[in-house]
């Protein structure tokens, strides 16, 4: 049924451990992402659900895979940890897409493994319910993220605060390299490893810098862009990541492991839900400093690769770092200029929309309903001004009104035009927190898998929704609303 390549797995017993998924009880597959799996030329047509529950469970694994448990290290809230791993996971091998790229097709929730740490190696159903949604809402709204092919009830109960229904993600990435992964072979001194995963990431991922003459640096370059790309557009999306440790930063510029993630309501830049981030470490507005953070971490990985020389490594690496920050500034400000409708650069653009966003936090307007109705603020036969904008005070908005309308004019553009590419930048929906702890509760406490699938449908068309679903675009009322998210292992 599916033919796995094990290109990373034949790099070589130190890159993981061998190992078969533990099989489950009475796998129910639940959703099936066909669309993607159409992409990826998987043949499931008229395939019996128990042939595919067996498959997507881990219990029927493919002839030609070589399923192994990733190895890697990370620093979590900034302390080191120089053996993590896949704990809860199976890396079954690669396919190729559409595109003709190798993308990981993954397990999550597939028993214990060597690195579990004395963990079950499972997940409840909850977490894999988050994972599925996000992830897919991630890709709707135009962000690079994991894919999620398939989400399985187990037929198990899982302990942790209490016993839950267990769950198995089968997800697809670019890759499940981590900037953890890197720091796993420099801890132990192991340079031809490192040597062997950069040649593979940049093989893999970043093929036009795979010739390179300094192929560490050409692969620290390609990652500090694509970063910096990515956490551009979750602040676009008012999106908090939760756990930003770096073994949950993909080398591939992709959103990883989805956990006590959230997308903001009223906007608020230390905005946290982790549980176990009490400090702030990472909240919303501080993404980008820890982002740049993580990839110092990746440089010194690579440090012994960058030059045999270490002062002189140090220099090189530190030069290709200070590119995050105006990479960064530049993807966010291209981000934010589509958000509020400008499409020439111009110097005062940064302070224009800084001043929207403070105006924002002031009067703890909804994030997303703020953009997204904004662009009736200049048609026509719009709500011209801030009481549409779902502004609680509207004069706090008049002025920067003003001042944007005045901006847009500039530009000379048509104001219909204006407000189409608005909304093609600024989503109806977003995985609002309630809605997805409305899907968690049906599913774990009454088996009921409709408002999943409800949201599964909705979220797949966060800019052009269908009437029907645009109650799912109204925040959460106070009695509603999830202020804590959790990791799930």
């Amino acid at each position: 049924m599916i033919a796995l390549q094990s290109e990373y797995a034949g790099l070589g017993q130190r890159f993981g451990i061998a190992m078969q998924p533990v099989p489950v009880e009475t796998p129910r597959l639940f959703a099936l992402n066909r669309p993607l799996a159409d992409a990826l030329g998987l043949d499931l047509a008229g395939k019996p659900d128990a042939e595919l529950a067996a498959l997507f469970s881990g219990n029927a694994v493919p002839e030609t895979a070589r399923p192994i448990a990733m190895a890697y290290a990370g620093h979590q809230f900034g302390n080191f940890v120089p053996q993590l791993g896949d704990g809860r996971a199976v890396l079954l091998g690669e396919l190729r897409d559409a595109e003709g790229r190798l993308v990981d097709v993954h397990l999550k929730g597939a028993g214990a493994t060597p690195f579990s740490r004395g963990g079950d190696g499972r997940s409840a159903l909850g977490p894999v319910i988050r994972e599925y949604l996000v992830s897919e809402a991630m890709h709707a709204l135009g962000v690079p993220t994991t894919r999620a092919l398939a989400a399985l009830a187990t037929g198990e109960t899982v302990y942790r605060d209490e016993p839950k229904p267990g769950g198995i993600l089968t997800r697809v990435a670019r890759s499940h390299v981590r900037v953890g992964t890197f720091q796993y072979f420099a801890a132990r001194r192991d340079t031809e490893s490192l040597r062997s995963l950069v040649e593979h990431v940049l093989q893999r991922l970043y093929p036009d810098a795979a010739g390179a003459g300094r192929p560490a640096e050409a692969m620290l370059s390609a990652v500090i862009e694509a970063q910096a790309r990515l956490i551009a557009r979750w602040l676009g999306l008012g999106f908090v990541h939760g756990v930003m440790n770096t073994d949950n930063m993909s080398v591939a510029g992709e959103t990883i492991d989805y956990g006590p993630c959230a997308f903001m309501e009223a906007f608020d830049p230390m905005a946290v839900w982790s549980s176990i981030d009490r400090q702030g470490r990472y909240a919303y507005a501080n993404q980008p400093p820890i982002a740049q953070w993580n990839l110092a971490r990746l440089a010194e990985a690579l440090l012994p690769l960058i030059d045999a020389d270490e002062a002189a490594a140090v220099e090189r690496a530190s030069e290709r770092l200070q590119r995050f920050a105006p990479a960064f500034e530049a993807a966010w400000l291209e981000t934010m200029r589509a958000k509020i409708g400008l499409t020439e650069r111009r110097e005062a653009d940064a302070a224009l929309i800084q001043s929207l966003l403070d105006v924002l936090h002031e009067a703890e307007a909804d994030f997303t309903l703020t953009f997204r109705r904004l662009a009736d603020a200049i048609e026509p036969d719009g709500d011209a001004g801030a009481s549409g904008l779902a502004i609680a005070e509207p004069g706090h908005l008049e002025r920067w009104l003003g001042e944007w309308r005045a901006r847009l004019a500039s530009e000379g553009r048509d104001p219909a035009a204006v407000a189409e590419s608005m909304r093609a930048s600024n989503p109806a929906l977003v995985p609002r927190n309630h809605l997805v702890e409305r899907a968690i509760r049906a599913a774990e406490d009454e088996t009921d898998f409709s408002v999943f699938d409800r949201l599964r449908e909705a979220w797949s068309r966060p800019y052009a929704p269908r009437e029907e679903d645009r109650d799912l675009a109204r925040p959460a009322r106070p009695e509603q609303r999830v202020t804590t998210t959790f990791c799930g292992t």
